[in-house]
């Protein structure tokens, strides 16, 4: 990294603290002419998601409402890595709530920074392999979460018409598309 890039850091004021995340400021100075400028930064823990493959290489699917968007999103199961969890643990976590399904198999996709420019963490992206039912769905009192499982050539099409377009279940296909040459298409 090319250091003329990066702001001088100064103070960091704590905002607000929200359910799942605490809002900040940070004073910080432009690395050529020295103005100072106010970020805005939302403090998150990190996050998790899951592409679930059955046996039969089907991909399981969750529907939900977003009110961010106001409309029913289809996903993949994912969450917030809760304090003393690791990432993978979060992820086998998730998918068992929020869907019922264990997997026998686990692998890290990646990594990504969900926007760096005002956040601090960071989403896991992993893919589960010889996913089955196996426990009943152990949903929150704010979700209401329909699973289906559909092929994965299915799923390659929702992605590419817009009808799966959560950018983080996007970013998890991107690293699935690393390793699979039918989503490369």
């Amino acid at each position: 990294m090319s250091d003329d890039l990066r702001w001088k850091l100064g103070a960091r004021t704590p905002g607000h603290e929200y359910k799942i995340f605490n809002t900040s400021f940070l004073e910080a100075y432009h690395p050529r002419t020295g103005v100072p400028k106010r970020f805005s930064l939302l403090e998150c823990v990190d996050w998790v998601n899951v592409i679930a493959m059955t046996p039969d290489q089907r991909v399981v699917l969750i529907r939900q409402y977003r009110p961010g968007v106001d409309r029913i999103c289809v996903e993949i199961p994912g969450g917030m890595v809760d304090p003393g969890e690791t990432a993978e643990e979060a992820a086998a976590r998730e998918l068992a709530e929020e869907t019922g399904y264990t997997a026998k198999r686990w692998r890290r996709l990646g990594v990504a920074a969900p926007n760096p420019a005002i956040q601090n963490n960071t989403l896991h992206s992993f893919l589960a392999e010889d996913a089955e039912p196996t426990v009943a769905q152990r949903l929150d009192g704010g979700e209401v979460v329909s699973v289906e499982v559909r092929p994965l050539p299915d799923v390659h099409a929702m992605l590419r018409d817009g009808r799966i377009d959560h950018a983080l279940v996007i970013a998890a296909f991107a690293h699935l598309a690393f390793e699979l040459p039918e989503l490369r298409q």
